[in-house]
């Protein structure tokens, strides 16, 4: 048996297809997913499960460059931002337009994973990253400066 806390087969699976840039959404129970999307359903029922287990849990496994989310969630939705900053204090956060994260957004993830969650503006880009001590631990490797800065931490 795996040691991770993950158990769904299927979201382990899309962590381990994820390649360095790659986008995987989050979203809420309302979120239009594409019809040719690679869609894992979490939902079960109203707030079950819930953003911010998926998100935990996701992040435990999966290493977020960067981080995205609706740029009407400071304003309508501050406890979820505040969980998103959080779970992902390490990723570079960037607010985007609700109508591209529907629209343009939705078209280019690799994944979207839907939760149960009655949130609004609950939908959360999530890009894949790399290891950075590991990634540049060979001797010789020089660590560019947006990645200079994750080595002293």
């Amino acid at each position: 048996m795996k040691r991770g806390k993950l158990l769904n087969s299927e979201l382990n699976h899309a962590i381990g297809e994820m390649g360095h840039g790659d986008l995987m959404i989050v979203c809420d129970a309302g979120f239009p997913i594409p019809s040719d999307a690679w869609r894992i359903d979490l939902s079960i029922t109203q707030d079950v499960p819930d953003l911010k287990t998926v998100l935990s849990a996701i992040g435990e496994d999966f290493i977020a460059e960067k981080v995205s989310y609706a740029d009407t969630l400071p304003a309508h939705n501050p406890v979820l931002l505040e969980t998103v900053q959080a779970l992902f204090g390490d990723a570079d956060h960037e607010m985007i337009a609700h109508e591209t994260i529907l629209g343009d957004m939705a078209a280019k993830a690799k994944v979207i994973v839907r939760t149960g969650a009655f949130d609004p503006w609950g939908n959360i880009l999530l890009y894949s990253g790399v290891d950075v001590p590991k990634w540049f631990a060979k001797p010789g490797t020089v660590a560019p400066p947006e990645y200079a800065k994750k080595l002293k931490g």
